[in-house]
């Protein structure tokens, strides 16, 4: 497996626009035939904060992921809605995924 958390600290006029975009992208991730789990949060003292709790199968799975039409369409545009690059920690499952995604 393969996990990660992603932090994005979107501009404050783009905070919005962020969320209605990826919201939309949750569902269909999660449907992916590699994700274990994806799940997006807001910080609830910083709303220009996402959080992106993500599980996949492997790195290929990620790969296959972050390949597909709609994700290289964001990445190539994702300055317009970020204040900086994406801050992604890999981390390490310590315990298996939970049992509604597994």
């Amino acid at each position: 497996m393969y996990g990660f958390i992603l932090h994005a600290h979107t501009h404050p006029e783009q905070a919005e626009a962020f969320e209605q975009l990826f919201r939309a992208y949750v569902e269909p991730s999660r449907t992916e035939p590699g994700c274990i789990e994806y799940h997006m949060l807001r910080d609830a003292q910083d709303p220009t904060l996402f959080i992106f709790y993500e599980v996949w199968a492997s790195r290929e799975a990620l790969a296959e992921h972050t390949a597909l039409p709609h994700m290289r369409a964001f990445h190539d545009k994702r300055m317009d809605y970020l204040r900086r690059d994406f801050d992604i920690r890999e981390i390490e499952m310590l315990s298996p995924a939970s049992a509604a995604r597994a």
